[in-house]
């Protein structure tokens, strides 16, 4: 009788058959230890890259708001994918895609240049400081105290509110949403390319609701189609010009980053919040994928997770120089961990992906505004799903929550309502006399969050 031997959560059996044809791929990724195969590890990757190849259209268009070039913007969002992803499957051997996040390319243009009046090589220095932040706290593994700093309930809202925010910036760009000097915002005119634009939301959450694979950039394609014929056989506007099909990448953008002039008093709670931002989508997302795949460890906490924080901080430096907002882990992994992928192969696989896009600007300047808009609704969509997490049962907790969801979309800054939400829960812990339930992080926080207020005005 063969003897088994029996790993504990996250580790597969020992007498699991190693791959035939690369023993050594095979070794280094230890696929077979983990129960998968090569094939499943690259069809794998091939899925999490159709999640989540939005991101290299969808990020420059968010950026080119900011005053980076289009195509000097996508040239940074493959190269720091490309990159990032490539040292999360080396170095921390998990299954996960990094790339610029949605969230941080919306604070950086519209909180930051648009919002605060920052320069985009200023801002790119704020978001290169807090790589460096977040480098240190990875490196010295002090994850812990931050996590418990910062209550449930406020994490959740968070996410929640720059969802909406997100949202409300897809349907400005798509002319669904327009100013009103009597009621601030209003619907759009009905014209062809809001009728497209609504077309192209409906294909794309549907898309979704069938669970394809590459939904949300089969959204955007269909959309660039759909528009295709405006300005041509009806409407005012040509939305879709032909550029051209290749062309070399674009690295106008590359070390344009100021990373003195963004040492000034004034820009450390911007760089706070795009710390506390990307540290917690990082942990939330490697927490999540956990346990959905089990990628534990002995000990029961994800698997790798020094290493992959790490590589997650690093990126986020890189990012800056390379001209582009801060990368990230993306949720979008959960697409090839649903397909069987458990090791760094599946990271490996996506980052050679993104290479080929490299050259493709011309083409994909195709994509007018109002095809990304669809995506970045769904996507403020996606992020709305911790807001069942969060305790309205409790007052204490709900009403700091409440405002930090409410005002980023309402005060078109993501730094605002993560400050009005922590002042708001300090102040009322303080004055119920609560005092014990505020950690010495909050209290650095809600102080960070005053003197942004004050050197705003």
């Amino acid at each position: 009788m063969q003897e088994t031997t029996t790993r504990t959560a996250g580790e597969l059996r020992s007498d699991t058959p190693r791959q035939e044809g690369l023993p050594r791929l095979d070794q280094w990724f230890g696929v077979s230890r983990r129960g998968s195969s090569l094939k499943t590890e690259i069809l794998a990757g091939i899925a999490t890259f159709l999640a989540g190849m939005y991101i290299i259209v969808v990020n420059p268009a968010v950026l080119s708001d900011a005053g980076i070039p289009f195509s000097a913007a996508l040239s940074a969002t493959v190269l720091i994918s490309f990159m990032s992803s490539l040292a999360m499957g080396l170095y921390a051997r998990n299954p996960i895609l990094v790339a610029p996040g949605m969230g941080m390319n919306a604070l950086f243009t519209y909180t930051l240049v648009l919002g605060a009046g920052l320069t985009w090589e200023v801002a790119l220095g704020c978001v290169f400081w807090s790589g460096v932040m977040f480098a240190v706290l990875a490196v010295f593994n002090v994850r812990r105290a931050i996590i418990e700093a910062i209550p449930l309930s406020l994490r959740y809202a968070i996410t929640c509110g720059i969802g909406l925010f997100i949202t409300f910036i897809g349907l400005q760009n798509a002319g669904f949403i327009v100013g009103s000097d009597a009621t601030l915002v209003s619907l759009g005119a009905m014209d062809a390319s809001l009728a497209t634009f609504f077309i192209g939301l409906v294909a794309t959450a549907v898309f979704v609701i069938l669970r394809f694979n590459g939904a949300l950039i089969m959204g955007i394609a269909l959309t660039t189609l759909l528009a295709a014929p405006m300005g041509r056989l009806w409407g005012e506007e040509v939305m879709v010009a032909w550029n051209g099909l290749a062309a070399w990448p674009d690295f106008g953008a590359v070390m344009k980053v100021d990373i003195l002039g963004a040492l000034e008093v004034a820009y450390l709670p911007f760089i706070f919040v795009m710390l506390f931002t990307n540290f917690f989508d990082a942990l939330s997302c490697f927490m999540a994928l956990s346990e959905s795949a089990n990628l534990k460890d002995e000990d029961g906490n994800p698997r790798n997770l020094k290493r992959s924080m790490t590589v997650d901080a690093f990126a986020s430096m890189i990012a800056a120089p390379l001209g582009t907002s801060a990368a990230q882990t993306f949720i979008e992994s959960g697409a090839g961990v649903a397909q069987g992928g458990r090791t760094g192969l599946v990271a490996v696989v996506i980052a050679l992906l993104f290479l080929p896009f490299l050259f493709l600007s011309p083409l994909l300047s195709l994509v007018p505004g109002i095809a990304t808009a669809p995506a970045l609704v769904l996507v403020g969509l996606f992020m709305m799903a911790p807001i069942g997490k969060i305790d309205w049962q409790h007052f204490d907790q709900a009403f700091p929550a409440f405002l930090a969801i409410i005002l980023m979309p309402l005060t078109y800054s993501i730094t605002l309502g993560i400050a009005f939400g922590f002042i708001s829960f300090v102040l009322i812990k303080a004055l119920t006399g609560r005092l014990s339930e505020i950690k010495p992080a909050m209290w650095v926080s809600a102080a960070l969050s005053v003197l942004m207020l004050l050197t705003a005005q």
